[in-house]
């Protein structure tokens, strides 16, 4: 009788397990499946008379056959003076075959403030972004500028950096002069 307990006991324990595995097995193959399905290849054909188009929550998005070249991607302002000047310029090119449009310049914080060329630039035309640093805050800094073009879905991240010095130490309290011994009654 004991024996047959234990053999009805045992048989119920190896199809709970098979019964386990069976689902692991199961979730892992549907789990491959969705990440294999997921892969997504881009169509070469997506580029069409200098145009490329992109879908983003089902609006499309044309991307010109502009290009944004800086001379430089960073302005380093060095160690400056308190209150001193903040201004500053990005120079840049449109190298391409089409306008490029500045649609938005933002800085990282209130203290970094960007003007742009509102209207398009043209193909093969210089232009430039000035950028204000707001030089009352002291010590060292590193700020961003972030643009957002025709050129690439991707925005265009500018840097600014440097160091502003305390400003100079004023004079509170009275300077007490030495002048030598003690005066004798």
């Amino acid at each position: 009788m004991i024996k047959e307990n234990n053999l009805l006991n045992l048989s119920l324990v190896m199809k709970l397990k098979n019964t386990k595995m069976k689902k692991i097995f199961l979730i892992s193959f549907v789990l491959l499946g969705s990440i294999l399905n997921g892969q997504h290849i881009q169509d070469p054909n997506k580029i069409k008379n200098n145009v490329k188009q992109e879908k983003k929550n089902n609006e499309t998005i044309e991307l010109a056959n502009a290009t944004i070249d800086f001379e430089s991607k960073v302005v380093d302002y060095g160690v400056i003076d308190h209150n001193s000047n903040g201004d500053r310029e990005f120079v840049f090119t449109n190298n391409g075959t089409e306008p490029l449009i500045i649609k938005n310049a933002k800085g990282s914080c209130g203290c970094t403030v960007p003007t742009w060329p509102k209207d398009p630039i043209p193909p093969g035309v210089t232009e430039k972004i000035k950028v204000k640093y707001a030089t009352n805050r002291v010590g060292k800094f590193t700020k961003t500028i972030t643009l957002t073009t025709n050129v690439s879905k991707k925005p265009v991240i500018l840097t600014v950096k440097g160091e502003v010095n305390p400003p100079p130490k004023e004079v509170t309290a009275p300077v007490k002069e030495s002048g030598g011994a003690p005066l004798e009654r």
